[in-house]
């Protein structure tokens, strides 16, 4: 096989891929009009309905210029040999591998949020402020985006660095010593990341003592599950949409709820939130998930170690000068219908995990305010209720609110 063969089979995934997506879209879109089933007519009243459909309808045309121009500008870089110019302007400033992978990679990173972050202004203080949902200060954007970088450079940049340094120190060996590396990082981002990185961007507090703390530890306590850390997130502060997840492991677990959550739902509603969630940690989900992708990350690294060596990686998109990190953009390029496939495994197990959440919280609290809670976010969300099933089958880690409903009826 020749650079030039990879090369268009790297133009082809790329195309393939935008067409599949824009085929989705559109089959999901004509399905926006589509009569609200019986089960959810509860959800919408007529005006609110109408304000769903303005939405989908606003997104859907946005997604579809974000996404043509997204794809001009990935062809027009790598038809003009973009990434050469990257390489070589890198390799300008230094010859260690280590730094030039570093200048690569951070040069590609910038270019790319400068290019984005006009549509990422738009989405947010034009679209989400259209309809009612952005609570996001233009300050809050600009130091958003700033610690997101300074972030990426921070851990995404040491990570990329140690993992060079061993390419360098050990050749198709290094595999070993990254997963190694990432495997660390995925297990400490998931005890601490509510503790260290939430912080930065939001502001969080314990919940006070009341009622409805003492509901959530009367649950917690009837299934026997250990629970001291309930915190509020300030979600207030950039939207009004509502959220809840969980994090961490031993001592470090805890609950988090969204302010606006605390303030759309009842009491008992916010337990059944609970109740899902602790769901998954009974049911071992998160374990399951963390396994998973470790198991998923060491495959890839794997994989990436027995061709990253090979010069055709970096020829094929247009690189004379063979490089990790020139071969790492055109494996992941070329790996990317992988990606794709066990990111439809990985979506349909935790759309069965849901299910069991949905059912444990069924079993040991009530089905009926987590139905209600799910119309109740839906709602204030202007979610689809009617999407289109293979749109559902791709895109979708959660079944539809109307598969849930109509299982926690059951």
């Amino acid at each position: 096989m020749t650079a030039d063969i990879l090369f268009y089979i790297i133009i082809g995934i790329i195309t393939i891929n935008f067409i599949k997506d824009k085929i989705l879209d559109s089959l999901n879109a004509k399905h926006y009009n589509d009569p609200i089933p019986e089960e959810l007519s509860d959800v919408y009243d007529e005006d609110d309905y109408a304000k769903s459909q303005a939405y989908k309808a606003t997104n859907y045309g946005f997604n579809l210029w974000t996404s043509l121009f997204s794809f001009a500008i990935t062809l027009a870089f790598l038809l003009l040999d973009g990434f050469e110019f990257v390489d070589n302007l890198a390799r300008s400033v230094s010859d260690n591998p280590v730094i030039v992978g570093l200048l690569f990679f951070g040069i590609i990173m910038i270019a790319s949020d400068i290019i984005t972050t006009p549509f990422s202004y738009y989405k947010t203080f034009v679209i989400e402020e259209r309809f009612g949902f952005n609570k996001t200060t233009k300050k809050t954007f600009l130091l958003d985006k700033l610690k997101g970088l300074l972030m990426l450079a921070i851990l995404g940049g040491g990570i990329l660095a140690v993992v060079i340094w061993f390419y360098q120190l050990t050749g198709n060996q290094f595999w070993l010593y990254a997963w190694g590396i990432v495997t660390f990082f995925t297990v400490f981002m998931n005890m601490f990341y509510s503790k260290l990185i939430v912080p930065m961007f939001n502001k969080q507090k314990p919940l006070e003592e009341g009622e409805l703390r003492q509901k959530i530890s009367d649950y917690a306590k009837s299934v026997g599950f250990s629970l001291s850390k309930i915190f509020v997130i300030d979600g207030s502060k950039r939207s009004t949409k509502a959220n809840a997840y969980f994090s961490g492991f031993g001592s470090e677990k805890r609950v988090t709820l969204y302010d606006t959550l605390i303030n759309d739902l009842e009491d008992e509603e916010i337990v059944a939130v609970l109740a899902h969630e602790v769901g998954h940690y009974k049911r071992k989900h998160i374990i399951f998930n963390l396994t998973t992708s470790i198991l998923l990350t060491g495959l890839t690294l794997y994989i990436l170690s027995i061709f990253i060596s090979n010069p055709l990686l970096s020829n094929a998109i247009g690189v004379e000068t063979p490089s990790f990190h020139v071969g790492l953009i055109a494996f992941g390029l070329l790996y990317s219908p992988i990606s794709e496939l066990t990111g439809l495994i990985m979506n349909y197990v935790s759309r069965v995990f849901e299910y069991q959440a949905d059912d444990y919280a069924k079993n040991t609290y009530m089905a009926e305010p987590l139905i209600t809670s799910l119309k109740k976010l839906s709602k204030n969300s202007l979610s689809n209720l009617t999407p289109h099933r293979a749109y559902v089958f791709m895109h979708y880690s959660h079944p539809t609110l109307l598969d849930r409903v109509r299982n926690l009826r059951k």
